[in-house]
This record gives structure tokens, sequence and C-alpha cells, in this order.
């Protein structure tokens, strides 16, 4: 039989096969009818009365058009595309053929954004796709394509703002622990085509933009800073998001100059009634994916959110916590005062974390409702955060996996009954772009025993976990056996975790 790691990277395969763009936009994009063509996207049609435009930005964005253009045929008259640095050869070296255009596809390809991080070359495919979309007409149809990523491949900073100083300043949000979203807020506020400018230069043509998410609840005028979404954020937010952090006194002269001359109040909605946003893939419709699978596999499976967030050290207490009442469950004590106060930490985390949609009374019910199961499967996605301390080598998947297998060791040295003993634990995390941080892996796999062998021999756990050197513990072991390495996958919706549990 196939062992629990074995199982736990089929789900991961599964998940992420199902937001590849190919098969992502064959399910979702149909062009039907010769003499007045339409394009059908899931379920909606758009009359294709004049020219076809395509634009993107993003890491998924190659694969995505690639799969567009066969899709639409001749109807293309031209397009514009801004991809990571690198991104074709990296496909072309990997053998992924299909997520490259064809040698006379009419779609131009720029390549910016190294290390994820606006630059000159991201700055002029951004003004290439502004001239695009300025000079288009009320019969044109534009196809805008958007995934994560997005953000860095469309910086167009609104004058005098010059990209270095709009650079720096996403940098030290960051450096203080900024969540994504926020910088999300801060780069659009000073952005021409973000929050929305993209669609408003395009009017009058109908805009329909293809998203594949990579941001928790797939809110629209975030995924990539939102370029085709009326934005719900205003001047005022980002200056409490600098205040938050301490930077209000030391912005650039030019930041200054655009915040104070910046309408206060976001745009009306009614100045995208040409705009048709959908999002075509999402962490969530990989989760689906994969509980079909684990429940083929014959697990019984629950996916607990799609929404997990916070500092990778709380969420990795929340699993352990889950892991435990999971374990007393199969062992019979799942009422007993230890559950109790398993379900009293469970709270707590919950309350803390403050994960949008996270009902855990509804989960734990669910969960007193599986029978005397030997084989469960917990599935979550969403993306942690992790405060950096050390120059260690690691992402925040493998720290986070290593955080579980670490709680899970402690959890089984405290309790004397051992009951955790009787089950066998399989924990992944792994980032569905297939990177995790600057290594090769997308995450990694853990279990209880992995720390185990590794306190026997020696080694100091937590001293990697403290120098955010996960990777680095992780390589040691069975020749890097633990390391979840898929290589580039085309795609990206965030992370995904699975938790492995079978009666022994």
């Amino acid at each position: 039989s196939m062992s629990l790691r074995e199982h736990a990277l089929s789900l991961f395969r599964s998940a992420v096969g199902t937001v590849r763009p190919a098969p992502m936009l064959k399910r979702a994009v149909k062009l039907q009818g010769d003499s007045c063509p339409q394009l059908l996207v899931k379920g909606q049609a758009f009359p294709v009365k004049r020219d076809l435009y395509l634009v993107g930005f993003g890491k998924a964005v190659l694969g995505m058009a690639a799969a567009a253009e066969e899709i639409v045929g001749d109807h293309l008259v031209r397009g514009i595309i801004n991809v990571p640095l690198g991104i074709q050869e990296s496909l072309q070296r990997a053998g992924m053929q299909e997520m490259l255009l064809k040698p006379h596809s009419k779609i131009q390809v720029i390549e910016g954004a190294r290390n994820n991080l606006p630059d000159p070359e991201a700055l002029k495919g951004a003004v290439a796709i502004q001239e695009l979309v300025e000079g288009l007409t009320a019969g044109d149809l534009l196809l805008v394509l958007i995934s994560g990523g997005g953000s860095a491949l469309l910086p167009a900073p609104i004058p005098p703002i010059l990209l270095e100083e709009k650079e720096k300043l996403t940098k030290m949000l960051a450096s203080r622990g900024a969540a994504i979203q926020e910088l999300n807020i801060v780069r659009k506020t000073l952005s021409l085509l973000k929050g929305g400018g993209l669609a408003r230069l395009a009017y009058p043509a109908q805009v329909v933009s293809l998203i594949l998410s990579d941001v928790i609840g797939d809110p629209l005028d975030i995924i990539a800073s939102g370029p085709t979404a009326a934005s719900s954020h205003g001047v005022q937010d980002c200056l409490q998001i600098l205040s938050k952090y301490n930077l209000l006194h030391n912005l650039p002269k030019s930041v200054e100059t655009v915040l104070s001359s910046s309408p206060s109040k976001p745009t009306a909605p009614e100045d995208y009634s040409h705009v048709c946003n959908i999002i075509i893939g999402s962490n969530t419709l990989a989760l689906e994916e994969a509980k079909r699978h684990a429940e083929s596999l014959g697990y019984t499976t629950l996916i607990l959110s799609a929404a997990i967030r916070g500092e990778v050290g709380r969420v990795a207490a929340l699993y352990c916590q889950l892991i435990r009442l999971l374990c007393l469950r199969l062992a019979g004590l799942g009422e007993g005062p230890l559950g109790d106060e398993v379900r009293g930490n469970l709270l707590q985390l919950v309350a803390e974390l403050d994960i949008p949609g996270l009902n855990l009374a509804e989960f734990l019910q669910a969960l007193r409702g599986f029978g005397s199961e030997r084989a469960i499967c917990i599935l979550a996605g969403g993306e942690t955060t992790v405060q950096l301390r050390g120059t260690g080598k690691g992402g925040r998947n493998q720290e986070l996996t290593l955080r579980v297998g670490l709680g899970l060791h402690r959890a089984q040295a405290t309790e004397i009954s051992g009951h955790q003993g009787r089950c066998e634990i399989v924990f992944l995390s792994g980032g569905t772009d297939g990177q995790d941080g600057p290594t090769e892996a997308a995450g990694a796999f853990c279990s209880p025993e992995l720390v185990d062998e590794a306190l026997q021999e020696g080694l100091d756990v937590e001293a990697f976990l403290s120098n955010n050197d996960s990777y680095t513990f992780f390589s040691q072991f069975q020749g890097g056996h633990h390391l979840l390495v898929t290589g580039l996958t085309g795609t990206n919706v965030m992370d995904i975790q699975a938790i492995l549990i079978r009666a022994m």
C-alpha cells in the first residue's frame, strides 16, 4: 500500500494539476459561432463584434496566453503580456512546451520583474500595455489575463513618483512585516494601472478579465492589485497603513505630492459597467480537487479553510492542536477532559488568527460526524507569513512543516498515555507555484518521527527554526526525501496543506 507521504504527494499534484493554465482555461473559455462569433466564459457570452485584443501580466500568464490564443484563434489581432524574467527559458528547459507561445504568435512577450520586484523592463511592458488599451474603441473586446505576481509586472507609478521610490517604500513596508494585502493597497494608490486604472483606460471597449487568484478570499481588487476592478480602498487606507508601520515621516517628496493631490474617494462602480471579472482558478478549486482525490484513496476528508493566514508559529500551533484532537478521536478519547482542553486551545487559536470564514464549531461538528474512520484527511490552503530573524535558507511552507513536526513531537513527549503514538501522521505544506522561498523545493513533508530521529542524531531543531533554516534541516535527511520538489508548475494559487492520519 502507498505510504502516507506518497498519498500526500499525489493529493498535492492533483490540486495543482487542476489549476494549471491550459486545463483551467479550456474548462472556462469557449469560442462559438462562425457568422457572429461569441466568447463564452463560464456560461457568460461576449460577442466578438470587431477586434479581439489580449493583455496579461503575472507568473502564470504565459501558459494562460498560450491556451487562450489556441481557443480564440484568428480572432486575436494583437496581444502583449508581461511575464517574469527568464520564464520562457525555464519552461523550455523543463520541457513544458504547452506553456509556451507558438512561433508565429500574435502575442508579444515582455519579460521583467527580476526577483518579483518591479524594474525598468516591467515598466516598459506596462507602458506598452497602457498604450494598447488606450487605443481601443467601442466594438473591441479586450481579454485580460491576470495571475499572482501581476503586481510587480505592471508598475506604472503616478508621476512624479519614480519606480525606485515606490520600490523602496514597498521594501520598507515588507521588512516591517506588512501583509501582502497592505502592500497591495499602498501600491495601488500610487499607480496608474492598478486599482481599476487599466479598465478605465480601456473604455469604451468590452473588458473581460480571466483571473487566477493567489489571494485569500479571491478579492478582485487585491489580486495583482486589481487593474480591472473597482478599488474599495482610497488614499485614507494607504495613509493608515503607512502610519501603522511608522513610515509617514520619511516618505519621498513625490509620494507626498501624489497622496495629497489624489481624490480621497475610491472611483464609483458605474465606471466599470464595461468590465467583467471572472475567477477561473483559485485555492478553493484546487482544494476541492484534492478532496475528491483523497476520497478516492479512501480517506474521510474535510476542508478546514482556503483562507489560512497568520504567522507560521501560530498556524503551526493550530495544526498541532487539530492533529492532537484527531488522534484522540481515533483512540476513542475525543470526548474526555483532554479533548476538551484541545478544543479550548483550538478555539483560542482560531479567534487569535482571525481566519476569514472559518467556522470552527461547524468544523468540529462535522468531525464528530465521522464514525470510527481509520484514515482521515484534513485539507487547507492560504498563505502564512514568516518573520525573518535568521540567515538560513527556507520558505514559509518548509518552516510551517518543521514547526508542526516539532509541536507534535513535544505533545507526544508530554502526553503520558501516548495515544498519539497509535496513529500515523504526515503533514504536508507546499506552494502551488512549485517555489518556496529561495529554494528549489515547493515545501516539505513531516512526521513526529522525523523530529525524534533528528533529536536522536543530536540536531537542534529549535536552532534551525530560529535561524529560518528549515531547508537545510530537511536536506539532511534521507537525501532530502522530506522535501517536496515539483519544479515550476506554471500556476499559483497560494499554498496547500494536508494532514493525513491513519490508525496504526
